[in-house]
């Protein structure tokens, strides 16, 4: 009787923070459209989609821009190698502030700044490259000059043989990625809301 008392609060924590989840992502929409890419978080298509070209046994050092709610993060979580790290790269602070409350994972590691300055963020807390970079933000919003800059930063940011992960739904960012890295490998995934395209970049 007591392990299912226990069950059921279980649950409901898990509910209440899936509710406060979608809630944070939803008001943070309409209160920064430009930030974010859509209205509802990604779907476990487009997750299962993107984590697929991971190589989990080697991987130690994960990057995630524009974590959100850490819908995706937490995935990431599941999957990686006990000893590896996760650094999400977040701009807004009440995501910063949800995603430290949270997910108290000691692997993660949730940096307030922008992707443009992530070999710097991730050198403060003592990194310089990284296996996968994993990104969402809506490059669609950005200027030309801030595209071209994040892709630049990000090329010298993966490890030689690591892979830069993107997922979009549109191809504005598409001829900065294809200038920075060697190739660029191109996926659809029309299940999501909104339906995505998937990037896997290499140098």
């Amino acid at each position: 009787m007591v392990t299912k008392g226990l069950s059921g609060v279980s649950e409901r924590k898990r509910t209440e923070t899936a509710s406060s989840r979608w809630g944070l992502f939803a008001r943070n929409f309409f209160k920064h459209p430009r930030m974010l890419g859509s209205v509802i978080p990604s779907s476990r298509f487009l997750v299962n989609d993107l984590l697929a070209q991971v190589n989990w046994d080697r991987a130690r050092v994960f990057v995630e821009y524009g974590p959100g709610v850490g819908t995706i993060t937490q995935h990431i979580l599941k999957r990686m190698h006990r000893d590896a790290v996760l650094v999400a790269i977040e701009l807004n602070d009440d995501f910063v502030r949800f995603l430290t409350t949270e997910i108290r994972d000691p692997r993660l590691m949730v940096l307030r700044g922008s992707a443009s300055d992530a070999r710097k963020l991730l050198a403060s807390v003592g990194l310089s490259q990284a296996d996968y970079v994993i990104s969402g933000i809506p490059y669609s919003t950005f200027s030309e000059e801030l595209r071209s800059e994040i892709c630049e930063e990000t090329r010298e940011l993966v490890e030689p043989t690591g892979t830069h992960l993107v997922y979009q739904f549109t191809t504005a960012v598409l001829p900065h990625l294809k200038s920075n890295f060697g190739l660029v490998q191109q996926e659809f995934q029309p299940w999501n809301i909104l339906p995505a395209r998937i990037f896997y970049c290499t140098p």
